[in-house]
């Protein structure tokens, strides 16, 4: 334990570039006033909303908690939510120089509604996204590319954020693999064969399973798939996040790593885990942890995280306080 409190402490002060998909995600919540009489649903009295970066400006923000100088490039509209997400950034201390604002593209936002009576948790009843521009001409490609060459030459490693919205296109990821030999991480939720030859991923495990194209149904199954589709996709390691039965971690000529969940068996809200997931995992690696240490890092991270509400992040000082009390240690 106290070898992972002596990486936590090495955490200060290192940079890192995140590249993909800034989301907004709002929170909007609401007292159960009464049922309305023009079909059987409830009306809510609005009672507060707030809006987070989410996607690669969660990532960002996770980064920023725990300590590290963090660049985060990316693209939003020139709308309220876009506004709000780089005041939010700005204040966070994340470098916003490389998000991109265009009068062209929509700030990709999820509207979470949460509803309940007035003295009671609140619970997600419905999400709505308003979804930003996917691939396309639409967004600022020179721009993008542009920030993402000169932020290229000053960062120890480098996360790849992304939801498919296209700000992470072909001729990104051809900049980022000319900056090698820095790590680079990959969270990708669609297309993660989009981006061999990286460093390691994160995928989750339902994720393993869409990649390789049919169900998973028992723990050896899990390692010899998420193996065949760590070699194929040429990574020195693949963490797969596994909910309440934690993780695992595979590297080369290593047997499977299996690390047991942290924390409460049940979760509070897991809206932007994975973020923090490899955020933790990526800043260890930048700070010349092993993928093993890495990798048990993330999972205190993550265990912590699920516990708090809304898109959230977790400080160097919660991390450190969480290995040092944990059952594990």
């Amino acid at each position: 334990m106290n070898r992972l409190v002596e990486i936590v402490h090495r955490f200060a002060n290192r940079r890192l570039l995140i590249i993909g998909d800034a989301i907004a995600d709002q929170f909007l919540y609401g007292n159960i006033s009464r049922v309305s009489r023009e079909a059987p649903v409830f009306i809510l009295k609005h009672e507060l909303t707030q809006t987070v970066p989410g996607g690669a400006a969660n990532c960002a923000m996770n980064l920023a908690a725990l300590g590290a100088r963090v660049s985060l490039i990316a693209a939003v509209g020139n709308d309220e939510s876009g506004r709000e997400l780089r005041a939010k950034l700005e204040t966070a201390g994340v470098d916003v120089n490389g998000v991109i604002v265009s009068e062209k593209i929509q700030t990709t936002t999820k509207v979470r509604i949460l509803a309940g009576q007035s003295h009671s948790n609140k619970q997600q009843v419905i999400r709505i996204d308003y979804e930003g521009t996917a691939a396309g001409d639409a967004l600022p490609r020179d721009s993008i590319l542009k920030a993402l060459k000169s932020a290229l030459t000053s960062t120890e490693a480098v996360v790849i954020s992304d939801y498919n919205y296209g700000v992470v296109d072909d001729d990104a990821i051809a900049l980022i693999r000319e900056s090698s030999p820095k790590p680079v991480l990959v969270d990708s939720r669609f297309d993660l064969w989009k981006f061999p030859g990286f460093t390691a991923a994160t995928p989750n495990e339902d994720e393993v399973e869409h990649l390789v194209g049919h169900s998973i149904k028992t723990t050896v199954e899990l390692e010899l798939d998420a193996r065949t589709l760590k070699d194929k996709l040429a990574y020195r390691a693949l963490l797969v996040t596994r909910g309440a039965h934690g993780m695992m971690l595979l590297e080369d000529d290593v047997a499977p790593l299996h690390i047991p969940a942290v924390g409460a068996q049940q979760s509070v809200d897991v809206t932007g885990a994975g973020d923090t997931v490899i955020a933790t995992f990526a800043l260890a690696i930048a700070s010349d942890a092993s993928f093993a240490d890495a990798a048990q890092l993330a999972n205190y991270a993550g265990g912590l995280v699920v516990m708090k509400r809304g898109t959230a992040s977790v400080t160097a000082a919660e991390l450190e306080h969480s290995i040092l009390n944990s059952e594990n240690a």
